[in-house]
């Protein structure tokens, strides 16, 4: 004798229910494709936007900047690092090699400059380029480096009376590459501007 199995009911989501309507699917569709709609749309348009007020903004820095001119004052540490523009101090107590210092620094998405100037000795020339690793007999007369477009953001004329000497340091990314002009107005009194330029 077999006894016999209590009948089990199906689950009730697991019985056959009657079909779903038309009107019914188009909504649950529609549905599913605002859901995915705004699942990849929002972000991507998020992304477009915030690029174009990224650049927008480095560009109204920049500007912005630009109005300011240059700040007399000495670019800061990390400035002089990141560029490499060792402006002199006296190698052997704490006085000063350089006067008249002032700079300017504009950023934008492309690249980022460094202006600086300033007045400095012949000792103080010369500790400018070691530190830069350059020799100072690459200084060419009459040579103008800095373009046109440098000199009017910080509002440089290299028009008075020389004798002027410039060069352009050149390195490979991401070195800064700098360009410098030194006006020898007289014996001892060297006034230096170096634009330096770096890509990111």
């Amino acid at each position: 004798m077999t006894a016999s199995l209590p009948r089990q009911v199906m689950a009730l989501e697991e019985q056959p229910g009657q079909p779903e309507d038309r009107r019914h699917m188009i909504r649950r569709r529609a549905l599913t494709l605002l859901i995915i709609v705004l699942l990849i749309g929002v972000p991507a348009g998020y992304l477009v936007i915030s690029a174009n007020q990224s650049r927008d903004s480095g560009k109204d820095k920049e500007r912005k900047w630009a109005a300011r001119g240059l700040t007399t004052a000495w670019p800061s540490k990390v400035q002089r690092h990141i560029y490499e523009v060792p402006v002199p101090r006296k190698a052997d107590g704490p006085g000063i090699l350089s006067t008249k210092v002032a700079y300017y620094e504009t950023n934008n998405w492309r690249t980022s400059r460094l202006y600086v100037q300033f007045m400095t000795t012949n000792a103080g020339l010369d500790q400018f380029f070691k530190a830069m690793g350059v020799p100072r007999t690459s200084l060419k007369k009459d040579q103008f480096p800095i373009s046109a477009r440098d000199q009017k953001i910080v509002g440089w004329k290299f028009k008075q009376p020389g004798p002027w000497w410039g060069l352009a340091h050149k390195q490979k990314n991401p070195a800064p590459t700098q360009h410098i002009v030194v006006k020898w107005a007289k014996p001892n009194h060297y006034m230096v501007y170096v634009v330096s330029r770096t890509t990111p």
